[in-house]
């Protein structure tokens, strides 16, 4: 997949002596919206991880914009592009919310176009522009993952990675939450969705894969993938 923006292939990770992932597979293209869904424990956050350097690569390649970047260092990969929202969102609590922000442009240097991608994520988050002076830890829930989200992409990512964005979220913050998420992929990002509401992570794809034990089992059309019945069956409730 040489026009692949991000490319995995055969990839094996291990905890000591438990495997993980076991030969996982895939490929995101340029301005690509892809999900990845599955179970609890299924791996998911272990391949982001792995992606993003966090977690060591037993086997297999993982070829990010051309260059091989498998078990690169992870600090090094955001200045290229890569930026993982993890889950948990990883936010400085005793921090205010402008510095979250601008620490994920610590390695830019053009303070003219940081002001730029600040006032970009206020128009993102109208919430997080209000509450720019009030420290992380006494954020909601979802002004956190509001936090999370704009500080990944301070880093000006041409992939990003997030992981269960709508978790433990209330409903009119995760439809928040997904239409951001949808405005910065018609914006030019390369988005990797890893979400257990499977109904809003396909219904905001083009493509999917379901990971089951470490292992991709299904790729395909998101749209073609709501009306399989394995997949309604285990994964969207029907």
């Amino acid at each position: 997949m040489t026009n692949a923006l991000l490319n995995i292939d055969d990839l094996h990770v291990q905890y000591g002596s438990i495997k993980a992932l076991h030969g996982v597979s895939l490929n995101i293209f340029p301005g690509e919206l892809v999900s990845l869904i599955g179970a609890n424990g299924a791996g998911k956050s272990t391949l982001l991880k792995s992606i993003v350097g966090l977690l060591p690569v037993s086997e297999g390649r993982i070829i990010f914009s051309g260059n091989n970047i498998t078990n690169t260092p992870a600090y090094t990969l955001a200045e290229r592009g890569l930026t993982l929202v993890p889950e948990g969102r990883g936010i400085f609590q005793h921090m205010d919310v402008l510095e979250n922000l601008k620490m994920g442009a610590y390695s830019l240097q053009n303070k003219e176009n940081i002001k730029n991608d600040l006032e970009h994520c206020f128009y993102l988050f109208p919430r997080l522009a209000e509450r720019q002076k009030q420290l992380c830890g006494t954020l909601s829930g979802g002004e956190q993952q509001m936090v999370a989200i704009a500080r990944a992409l301070m880093s000006k990512p041409k992939l990003l990675l997030l992981d269960e964005p709508s978790m433990g979220l209330a409903p009119l913050l995760v439809k928040k939450i997904f239409e951001v998420i949808q405005t910065i992929n018609h914006e030019g990002v390369s988005v990797l969705l890893v979400e257990q509401n499977a109904n809003a992570a396909l219904s905001l794809a083009s493509r999917a894969y379901v990971m089951e034990h470490g292992k991709i089992i299904l790729t395909g059309d998101s749209r073609q993938m709501m009306s399989n019945p394995m997949i309604k069956s285990s994964y969207l409730g029907g």
